[in-house]
């Protein structure tokens, strides 16, 4: 049988073999052909070990199902939201686990509905699935194209490369996806590489570049080597992170900022899509810039499905999604390098101080472990007992005397201060955003509220 915790909010995604597998793969690809009614199908990879033996394996379940197959190959994640844009494709599969860590793998689908991109979650499919037996076939047969070209010119043309400053950038690829395209991008900088080579195992650092530690090579990179700044890709390349000259992570809100003023200048007084828990320096400058903010709940497909229904023009969250309407109002890291760089080019400034004045609060994210009853609380994450409705209904009703919305969770907001508790849609996890207006009153909030939870029964 399958297992069901496979089914995410977003996608489809978990360890390899024991959560997921290859009849699991089979079974998915069955039921996607069902679901989406999609005939003609294109798939790609990332470069985590188990990516192709399940891309083998949900191939043939599309296939028995009746479609036709088109195969691009290992590539960003990106690049299969191009494909199913581009060409005459009316579905598509990305394997990928993303970010997680290299024992994950999963699935990314999409369909094409009437000339648009739709995402299929991993949750609506679940109601669908039926089990069948898996035979490994030897041979099957799938059509395989090069598509990078066909990308690469889409992306250039949507900004002018020549506006680019010959800066020194360090790039890290994670040992993931981006490193192959990065290097057919032709751009006036000086690029010093780190794990462009595709590795599964991920060697070097997480593939996520939040993670503790990950940050670190490229952080002492950009010191040796007197570096202007740097970029950081995770494992399938769709998010990027802006990394200052002083080895600093640039908070993916505030690069969303800069995104926002860049469309905003082309187009006054469009939508900019923000997500529940960025900084609440977004929506003020936007206003500010002539813009309208708007608010979704936190995720890349939630971000995305508000900019989609309000015809906004760039969206983006804390995780370093970006989405462009240009985009098929989907997400792109390679379009967000493209834009940065042109960003920073213009404005002439070091990226520290082009960050400096759009960081006007203090923000925290944290992570507290909940379940009932409490598992093993892994490292850097406190843990409790009681389950995460309990939790936030006695949040709830300690500040009640707050402004309170319930968009995503909870949101708690005082003139100086506001706080946000969710509960994952991934993980066993309820997280935490606090932020305020001075660095003090953060440290205060940030520990009344850890010893809150802490005490929670």
């Amino acid at each position: 049988m399958i297992n069901k915790s496979i089914f995410k909010s977003y996608d489809i995604r978990g360890i390899y073999p024991s959560e997921l597998n290859e009849s699991a793969a089979y079974n998915i690809g069955r039921t996607f052909v069902k679901y989406s009614k999609a005939k003609n199908i294109v798939v790609g990879y990332d470069a985590r070990l188990s990516s192709y033996d399940l891309y083998k394996a949900l191939i043939q379940g599309l296939i028995e199902e009746g479609a036709e197959v088109t195969n691009i190959g290992q590539l960003p994640t990106e690049c299969l939201y191009f494909a199913v844009g581009n060409y005459d494709f009316d579905g598509g599969i990305m394997i990928t686990a993303s970010h997680n860590p290299k024992e994950y793998n999963g699935f990314k689908m999409i369909k094409k509905d009437k000339g648009e991109i739709v995402i299929i979650r991993g949750k609506d499919l679940l109601p669908f699935v039926n089990y069948e037996k898996f035979n490994s076939k030897p041979e099957v047969k799938v059509k395989d194209i090069d598509i990078l070209d066909d990308y690469l010119n889409y992306i250039s043309k949507l900004i002018n490369v020549k506006d680019i400053t010959n800066f020194k950038v360090i790039i890290d690829a994670s040992n993931g996806v981006a490193g192959n395209v990065i290097l057919k991008i032709k751009l006036p900088i000086e690029i010093i590489s780190l794990n462009f080579r595709p590795d599964g195992n991920f060697p070097n650092h997480s593939p996520n570049p939040l993670d503790t530690g990950a940050s670190n090579q490229i952080k002492n990179t950009i010191k040796k080597e007197s570096a202007d700044f740097g970029f950081m890709f995770d494992g399938d390349a769709d998010r990027i992170f802006l990394v200052d000259e002083n080895g600093k992570l640039v908070e993916a809100d505030l690069v969303l900022l800069l995104l926002a003023k860049y469309f905003l200048q082309k187009s006054p007084s469009a939508k900019i899509i923000y997500n529940a828990v960025c900084s609440k320096a977004v929506p003020e400058f936007v206003k500010k810039w002539g813009g309208n903010p708007i608010r979704t709940k936190v995720g890349a497909v939630n971000v995305r499905d508000g900019l989609l229904k309000n015809e906004g023009i760039v969206g983006g969250e804390v995780s370093a999604h970006y989405s462009f309407k240009d985009y098929f109002y989907l997400d792109s890291g390679i379009l967000a390098f493209f834009i940065i760089l042109k960003i920073i080019s213009e404005d002439k400034r070091k990226v520290s101080e082009i960050i400096k004045e759009l960081s006007i609060y203090f923000k925290k994210d944290m992570n507290f472990e909940v379940e009932n009853p409490p598992l093993p609380v892994p490292p850097g994450r406190d843990g409790m007992g009681a389950s995460k409705e309990e939790v936030i209904e006695k949040l709830k009703q300690k500040y009640s005397n707050s402004k309170q919305d319930f968009l995503d969770g909870l949101t708690i907001e005082y003139e100086d201060w506001w706080f946000n508790i969710r509960a994952s849609n991934t993980e066993p996890l309820l997280r935490l955003t606090v932020e305020a207006d001075t660095e003090d009153l953060l440290n205060k909030k940030k520990k009344e509220l850890t010893l809150f939870l802490m005490s929670a029964k």
